[in-house]
């Protein structure tokens, strides 16, 4: 393959791979309140463009979710999220 062609495929990979799929965050955080194991309070993995944090969560307010240490994560930055 010519350098270039290769270089465009790396660039799509990585663009591709920052992508969010909104549907599918916004239902992993309904998933995570709605199940029988959410009591008042969730350990999560968080992954955004910049960073992974393991955060405690106890509640979604407007587009954000709440955590234990009072912090406020915009959805729209989050890449990913999962239970720990």
């Amino acid at each position: 393959p010519h350098y270039d062609d290769v270089t465009r495929d790396l660039n799509n990979s990585r663009n591709n791979s920052d992508m969010r799929d909104v549907r599918t965050v916004n239902k992993k955080i309904a998933d995570i309140f709605d199940s029988s194991n959410f009591v008042y309070k969730s350990s999560v993995k968080i992954t955004t463009r910049d960073r992974v944090i393991s955060k405690t969560i106890v509640g979604r307010r407007g587009n954000y979710l709440l955590t234990m240490d009072n912090e406020a994560i915009d959805i729209n930055e989050i890449l990913d999220i999962n239970t720990l």
